[in-house]
């Protein structure tokens, strides 16, 4: 995921994946402590991609769009 995709998206597909992808962060966390996780950097990924829409979500923010 890109953040020049996201900030195609509208701020409800935006709250909708950062939703979506916070769940997923939970299953990978609980996998991690069930010594279930495959793919360790899977974390990492979904950690950066959250980070990705919340910084969108800023920039839209600070430029007017939502309030």
């Amino acid at each position: 995921m890109k953040a020049s995709e996201l900030r195609e998206k509208s701020q409800v597909e935006l709250e909708k994946e950062l939703n979506e992808l916070k769940s997923e962060l939970f299953k990978l966390r609980f996998q991690l402590a069930t010594n279930q996780l495959e793919n360790p950097m899977k974390l990492r990924e979904v950690k950066r991609n959250i980070a990705r829409i919340k910084t969108v979500m800023r920039e839209n923010e600070l430029k007017g769009k939502v309030k």
